[in-house]
């Protein structure tokens, strides 16, 4: 079955945010636009791209009413202790969840039980907190920040425009569809 339209389900986990610890809930997502990015581990090599990618957008996805959440398996410790380290990673303002027993992993079923850790999973859940998107990769594909910013508008769009849908490759400002009888076939 697919996570998309289900609501995320409860956890309860620490963060490092802004130099501090700070509890994350489902409860805390409510209310505004949210995108989970789910990445194998701390002090690797993919991954420090990822997250220095996503916190050059980050100032981008705050405008859009969007917080963003990078989580692995690793503890919120060992999160600042790679901020603290980590060139790429100092530059990342967004919280990083600790999720060491792989409990929120496995709720987003992007959990490798053999290795207990995360495969790249990349979530946009909407303000009422339902799943809208869900993309899993392979560890070795890393991702793209300015794709995921476009598929975040996309989703904002078509939630404030019912009855339209974004076009492959659709961005801001762009035509949309209208899905209709008249519409079948003229595509």
């Amino acid at each position: 079955m697919s996570l998309i339209n289900t609501p995320v389900k409860p956890f309860k986990a620490t963060a490092f945010h802004d130099g501090k610890f700070v509890d994350v809930t489902e409860q805390s997502l409510k209310g505004k636009w949210n995108v989970f990015v789910f990445y194998p581990a701390d002090f690797t090599f993919v991954c420090p791209t990822e997250l220095e990618d996503l916190a050059n957008q980050y100032e981008t996805f705050k405008k859009l009413g969007v917080e963003v959440y990078g989580i692995s398996t690793d503890t919120h410790f060992a999160h600042k202790a790679w901020h603290d380290t980590s060139e790429a990673i100092k530059k990342v303002k967004y919280p990083l969840i600790g999720d060491p027993t792989g409990a929120i992993t496995r709720n987003f079923e992007v959990m490798i039980e053999e290795a207990g850790l995360a495969l790249r999973g990349t979530f946009v859940i909407n303000p009422d907190g339902m799943i809208k998107l869900c993309e899993i990769h392979d560890n070795g594909i890393g991702r793209d920040a300015s794709e995921l910013l476009r598929k975040v508008k996309a989703a904002q769009y078509v939630a404030s425009h019912p009855g339209e849908v974004c076009p492959a490759k659709w961005q801001e400002g762009a035509a949309t569809l209208k899905p209709s009888l008249d519409l079948v076939g003229k595509i």
